[in-house]
């Protein structure tokens, strides 16, 4: 399986550069190119991307704010002429931090990095239970934690870790992969809509442009290869 990556940058030659360096390398998939972060807000928001190499100054909008302004974050290899800005940029958690000019050689490390943490955050098993009680127990900071199944909202993949978003409570962080949970999860009850979400089908309550709404302000979407599966719940739940 390849990683989808997205190349953004403001300078022609250098987006260019990024994006053959993806189209070279076996294990990338180049999506697309794009010169500014409003481009890449309309491919991220139809596509599955799990990469972004990004440059930091752009006009209007830099790539550190376009990176922060993210719900779904993509694993972040930045790159820049600056060497100043490297601090900020693990500081949202970013996998990799490139100096312009780019050589292939740097930029092959950055993209062996991510496809190491990706495989690892797969083959990497779960304290995870998840009998036909209608809850669960994830291990978080330490501690055997509860959770009931209709208490869960929607579950993100947060690289390593996954991130369950609850109603009644603040979100649980636990160290597995979405897909291990998934195979775990009633498949009545959740439905996988992207890649790097799983939504509980119960709490869905507002569908707004191939995204689903959450609270009026956070923005879901349904991914490409999913999104048969998710339209054919809803045509099963349509009254005309």
């Amino acid at each position: 399986m390849k990683i989808s990556c997205l190349a953004i940058d403001d300078e022609p030659l250098a987006v260019k550069k990024i994006a053959g360096y993806i189209q070279k390398t076996p294990f990338l998939e180049l999506v697309a190119q794009c010169r500014n972060p409003f481009e890449a807000m309309e491919i991220l928001a139809k596509n599955d991307i799990q990469l972004l190499f990004i440059d930091i100054n752009m006009p209007e909008m830099t790539g550190m704010e376009f990176v922060k302004s993210l719900t779904f974050k993509p694993y972040i290899v930045f790159t820049t002429a600056y060497s100043e800005y490297a601090v900020e940029g693990f500081e949202v958690n970013a996998t990799d931090y490139l100096l312009k000019p780019v050589s292939y050689t740097s930029f092959l490390r950055a993209a062996n990095k991510v496809k190491e943490m990706i495989e690892l955050t797969a083959k990497r098993g779960s304290p995870v239970s998840i009998p036909a009680t209608g809850h669960l127990f994830v291990k978080s900071e330490y501690k055997l934690l509860r959770i009931d199944l209709d208490d869960i909202k929607y579950i993100e993949s947060m690289h390593e870790y996954i991130k369950i978003h609850l109603g009644s409570s603040n979100p649980v962080m636990t160290l597995l992969s979405l897909k291990s949970i998934e195979e775990q999860l009633p498949p009545t009850q959740f439905l996988r809509v992207h890649r790097s979400f799983i939504v509980n089908l119960s709490k869905i309550t507002v569908v707004e442009r191939n995204r689903i709404v959450f609270d009026g302000k956070i923005f879901i979407p349904v991914g490409e290869q999913y999104k048969t599966s998710f339209q054919s719940y809803i045509d099963r739940n349509f009254i005309v």
